[in-house]
């Protein structure tokens, strides 16, 4: 069990920053996202857990013990990298096996951790094979399996089921947040994808540049955005950001955001919006329209009957708008 903190950590390659002054704390037994675009600094992050990388300044601290100098052997943590990192020469079972050979595990219990692991991430019948005979995604699950046999203090996770089909991406969700909470490890999650994010974090850290720009729980950063670049990395379709014009804006705003599910659309002849495009998506629709030379996006349950050039009207509840000053930060009462 590990509790890991980051105490105004900086680490630069070259010219590029790529974690600019970061500070956070990952509590013991904690399900921890980090989130963001492509070189936001989230592998990076995990590097220097690992400690595969030294931070330039600050400190990492597990357990309250400052770590910069301790190597990736002493610092007890398994990792599953993006690229897998697959033994070539050795089948799945003996890749899954090999982190607990290594630590001269009895025979018995490495064959009842590779099983049950096996049975987790449904690669029993594939253990048997090298890693060219398989698939990207079965790849994928040998690399996690490899970390599970483990009896780390914390797991690292840099966006391990990208591969995975969007069905086996769902259930190694639910299997991810369910080992984690079994196994009662802290455990760094990377990825991409925000539904992700959102459906598995206890809380999130939102990355820009190699800077935090806020962290919290799922729907916190959600319904109260720190800034403009939060508000529109969460959500999809995202939050649309207009001038106040076209809703009311509090004193000093730069932009008013409205996200789809809270625009509400209502036919109406003489309405001064009209809809550019319908995407009907099953259990809602997906609306674009035109407003004030401004696209806005909503979101309507069911399959509601709009078609393009048909003229509308626009109204949002006033406790769901969200009110953005010049810079992005956000507007409070």
């Amino acid at each position: 069990m590990a509790e890991i903190a980051f105490r105004n950590v900086t680490k630069r390659f070259g010219e590029t920053l790529a974690v600019n002054d970061a500070s956070f704390t990952v509590a013991d037994n904690e399900f921890f996202c980090l989130f963001g675009p492509p070189l936001s600094g989230k592998t990076t992050i995990l590097r220097l857990i690992l400690g595969l990388d030294t931070p330039d300044e600050g400190e990492i601290l597990i357990d309250g013990k400052v770590v910069n100098r301790v190597g990736p052997a002493g610092r007890n943590i398994a990792m599953v990298f993006q690229n897998l990192a697959l033994f070539p020469h050795m089948t799945a079972e003996q890749n899954v096996r090999f982190p607990l050979v290594e630590r001269r595990v009895p025979e018995a219990q490495i064959a009842a951790r590779v099983a049950d692991a096996a049975a987790k991430l449904h690669i029993a019948h594939i253990l048997h094979k090298h890693p060219a005979q398989l698939s990207g995604g079965e790849r994928q699950r040998v690399a996690i399996a490899r970390a599970l046999v483990r009896d780390p203090a914390a797991y690292l996770m840099d966006d391990p089921i990208s591969a995975l089909d969007a069905r086996l991406r769902e259930e190694a969700r639910v299997e991810l947040k369910r080992m984690q909470r079994e196994a009662g490890r802290t455990l760094i999650y990377v990825t991409h994808d925000q539904e992700e994010a959102m459906s598995v974090a206890d809380r999130m850290a939102i990355l820009d540049h190699g800077a935090i720009r806020q962290i919290g729980a799922p729907t916190e950063l959600y319904d109260r955005p720190a800034s403009a670049y939060v508000a529109r990395l969460l959500g999809a379709p995202v939050m649309n950001l207009v001038p106040p014009g076209l809703f009311p804006g509090r004193p000093g705003a730069a932009q008013v955001g409205v996200r789809p599910e809270d625009l509400a659309v209502t036919p109406d002849a003489t309405g001064q919006a009209r809809i550019s495009g319908v995407e009907p998506l099953g259990g809602y629709t997906v609306l674009t329209i035109a407003a004030g030379g401004e696209t806005l996006r909503a979101m309507l349950r069911g399959q509601p009957a709009f078609a393009p050039g048909q003229p509308v009207r626009l109204t949002a509840p006033p406790d769901r708008l969200h009110h953005f000053a010049p810079d992005g930060h956000r507007l409070t009462a």
